[in-house]
């Protein structure tokens, strides 16, 4: 058995703000320290997107410092509240496409993990995500070439609806499209999202979808608000998933909780 980290919807800052009261750099610092603790053989640690609230150099210098002495590898895509040129000069060791896209592919314990970048920063609904016709060529000469191999795919917005209203608004807008395409590969086994800053379930085309929450704030259960930036300060959370040879298991650890103690039966 094999373990990757995942953490989606950091929302970094400039040194002084916060969110709801919260501060994100420092909520992602304790998830990190946490999941490293508690799961020191995990393999790698995958970042899916909205890495900065702003997009801003001063922020992604800040994502940098945090993840400086990270003793696993690293692996990041962008989400909608990134700035693709920005990061890119930060972070200039994450691969991207041939297309400037950050895409890139990881093999891995018998598995191939494949990271996709949904940032449409020309969308015509502010903060919805598009797979283009560029990026979803570029997925599947990837799939193409390891049609045996068990394949999880990791991106920001989700390619499913998840009854959220607002959120599905500002959703994957190809969505239908990207599922129906991916129907043509089986190997994909599992697909990992964010953007919504719930944990979640669902399916694309047959394929298992997990979301994530934040490691900061979390939308709260308002399936027909009209409001996509809706806040609450719920537990901040990361994800876990277990590679096995036959299966891919998908956890979810909500780090600001107590720690555990037996249950008395007195």
């Amino acid at each position: 058995m094999q373990k990757l980290l995942i953490f989606t919807d950091i929302h970094f800052v400039k040194e002084g703000r916060d969110i709801i009261g919260l501060d994100p750099v420092a909520r992602f610092s304790q998830g990190l320290a946490h999941a490293l603790a508690t799961h020191p053989e995990a393999s790698h640690v995958i970042i899916t997107g909205d890495l900065a609230h702003y997009g801003s150099s001063k922020e992604y210098a800040r994502l940098r410092t945090a993840l400086a002495g990270c003793p696993i590898p690293v692996a990041m895509t962008i989400g909608n509240h990134d700035i693709r040129a920005k990061f890119r000069t930060a972070f200039p060791e994450i691969p991207v496409d041939e297309n400037g896209f950050v895409q890139t592919v990881i093999d891995a314990h018998g598995h191939r993990l494949i990271l996709l970048d949904t940032a449409d920063e020309e969308a015509e609904i502010k903060h919805s995500g598009l797979l283009c016709e560029a990026r979803l060529n570029w997925l599947e000469a990837r799939l193409a070439e390891a049609p045996d191999t068990p394949t999880i795919l990791f991106m920001h917005h989700p390619p499913i609806t998840t009854g959220f209203e607002a959120m599905d608004r500002i959703g994957l807008t190809n969505r239908t499209e990207v599922a129906q395409r991916l129907r043509a590969y089986p190997q994909v086994k599992q697909i990992i999202a964010g953007h919504v800053h719930r944990t979640m379930s669902g399916a694309a085309g047959g394929i298992p979808v997990a979301l994530f929450k934040s490691p900061c704030h979390q939308m709260p259960m308002a399936l027909d608000g009209d409001d996509e930036h809706l806040s609450v300060d719920e537990p901040g959370a990361y994800g876990l998933i277990l590679l096995h040879d036959d299966q891919i298991i998908v956890h979810t650890e909500d780090f600001t909780l107590h720690p555990a103690s037996p249950a008395s039966d007195m």
